[in-house]
C-alpha cells in the first residue's frame, strides 16, 4: 500500500478510530483488567457480543450520516418534536460532563505518578491542551490525528506485551467460543457490555461521518469504514484481557490501583512496566477528555439549535465546557464524587434507550435513508441490539435504585 493510500485509509477509518478511543477510556481499561485478573479468559465471549453490536450501531449511524447533511438530532426533532431533541442532547450533554471527571483524574493520575508530581497540576494542564486544540482551524482533523496516535500507542504496549506472556492458546479460544458466567461476574459482565456497547459512541459516528463528508467533499463513502476503528476496540478489549489473564489472575491479584494494572506488562517490560502502563493510561484518558467533551459539547449546541459544526465557535465553546466541568470538579473532589458517578448512571439509564430507539426507527425510515435505509440484516440485528439496550438498562435500574 502506498503512502497516499495508507494516508487516504487511515482518514476514512478515522470516525471509527475516535469512537474507539472515546469508549477505550481509563474505566474501560480498569473494567477490562479487572476482568481478567478475576476469570482469567472464561469472559472473552462478551467481548465478542459487545463489539458485534456495536459494529452494527456504528454501521447504522454511519448510514444515517452518509443519507443526509442533516444531523441525526435535527432528524429526531423533526419526527418526534424539538422537545425530545433537546432532551436527548441535554442528556447527553450531562452523561459527559460527569463522566469526564473520570477522564480527568485518569490523565492526572497517570502524569502525577510518572513524573511525582501532583495530579492536580496535570488535570489542569491537559485539560488547557485539550481545549487549545479546539482553536487549530481544523479541529476535526486534529482530533482524528491525537486520537489516530493515542490508539496506536496503546495497542503497540499491549501487543508486545501479548507475545512475551504466550497465553494458553486452547484457553483463550474456549473463553471466546463458550460462554459462561462465572460466580460474582454479572457485574462486570453488565458493566463492561454497557461500556463497550455505547449507544452514545454509535450516536455521534453520525456527526463525525457528516463532519468528513463535508472535508472530502465526496457524497458517498465506504459505508463500512468506521467499523475497522470498532473492530480495534475489540481488539484492544482482548489483548488486555488476555494480558491481564495471564499474569495477574495466576498471582490472585485483586485490580485496584494503577500499579495492580502495571504489573500486567511486567514481562514485556520489566521495571519500566509501571511508566509503560502509565503512558497508556494516560492514552485512554486524554483521548476520552477530548472525545467525550466532543460528543458532549457538540450534541447540546445541536440541541440548542447552533448546529454541530466543529468550526462554529459556540459548538467548540461548549466542548470546552465540558473539559472545564470535569477538570474543576476533578480538581475540587480529587476524584468523581459517588453521587456525581450515579447521577451519570441514572442520567444513562434512562437516556440510552432513547437515542438506541431514535437511531433504529430513523435508520428505516424511508423518508430520511432513502437508498441507506437498513438492510435486513441490520434490521434483525439492530433490533436485538435495541433489545440487549433495554435489559442493561433494566439491570442497571435494578442495581441502583432496588438494591
Amino acid at each position: 500500500m502506498s503512502g497516499k493510500k495508507l494516508s487516504a485509509w487511515i482518514h476514512t477509518i478515522g470516525p471509527g478510530l475516535i469512537v474507539a478511543a472515546l469508549v477505550f477510556g481509563p474505566s474501560k481499561l480498569t473494567i477490562t483488567s479487572k476482568i481478567g485478573a478475576n476469570f482469567q479468559y472464561g469472559l472473552l465471549w462478551i467481548i465478542i457480543i459487545a463489539i458485534f453490536f456495536m459494529a452494527i450501531y456504528t454501521l447504522i449511524a454511519e448510514r444515517i450520516g452518509l443519507a443526509s447533511d442533516r444531523s441525526l438530532l435535527s432528524m429526531i426533532g423533526e419526527k418526534w418534536g424539538k422537545g425530545v431533541a433537546k432532551i436527548v442532547g441535554f442528556g447527553i450533554f450531562l452523561v459527559c460532563a460527569s463522566f469526564q471527571t473520570g477522564n480527568s483524574v485518569g490523565v492526572g493520575i497517570a502524569i502525577g505518578e510518572l513524573t511525582n508530581t501532583d495530579n492536580i497540576y496535570w488535570i489542569i494542564v491537559f485539560n488547557l491542551i485539550g481545549i487549545l486544540l479546539l482553536f487549530f482551524r481544523n479541529f476535526y482533523k486534529v482530533l482524528e490525528k491525537v486520537m489516530i496516535s493515542l490508539v496506536g500507542l496503546m495497542l503497540v504496549a499491549f501487543i508486545i506485551t501479548l507475545i512475551e506472556v504466550k497465553p494458553n492458546v486452547v484457553e483463550v479460544v474456549k473463553g471466546l467460543f463458550i460462554p459462561r458466567v462465572p460466580d460474582g461476574s454479572v457485574g462486570l459482565i453488565v458493566a463492561f457490555m454497557a461500556s463497550c456497547f455505547s449507544i452514545v459512541g454509535a450516536f455521534y459516528t453520525s456527526y463525525l461521518v457528516q463532519e468528513r463528508k463535508k472535508i472530502s467533499g465526496r457524497e458517498k463513502t465506504n459505508q463500512s469504514s468506521s467499523l475497522t476503528g470498532i473492530f480495534i476496540l475489540g481488539l484492544l478489549s482482548a489483548i488486555v484481557m488476555i494480558s491481564a489473564g495471564a499474569i495477574l489472575s495466576p498471582l490472585g491479584i485483586e485490580v485496584k490501583t494503577a500499579t495492580d494494572m502495571s504489573l500486567a506488562l511486567k514481562p514485556a517490560f520489566g521495571d519500566y512496566a509501571s511508566a509503560v502502563f502509565l503512558i497508556g493510561l494516560f492514552a485512554a484518558g486524554f483521548s476520552s477528555i477530548i472525545g467525550n467533551a466532543s460528543i458532549g459539547g457538540t450534541l447540546l449546541s445541536d440541541a440548542l439549535g447552533y448546529g454541530s459544526n466543529f468550526s462554529s465557535k459556540k459548538t467548540r465553546g461548549i466542548i470546552a465546557l465540558v473539559m472545564v466541568i470535569g477538570g474543576v470538579i476533578a480538581i475540587i473532589f480529587g476524584g468523581a464524587p459517588l453521587e456525581l458517578i450515579v447521577f451519570a448512571q441514572s442520567i444513562t439509564i434512562f437516556i440510552v434507550p432513547i437515542i438506541g430507539i431514535a437511531i433504529f426507527l430513523i435508520s428505516n425510515d424511508k423518508v430520511y435513508m432513502g437508498e441507506l435505509i437498513s438492510t435486513p440484516f441490520l434490521k434483525i440485528t439492530g433490533a436485538v441490539g435495541l433489545v440487549l439496550v433495554v435489559i442493561l438498562a433494566v439491570i442497571n435500574f435494578i442495581d441502583i435504585f432496588l438494591k
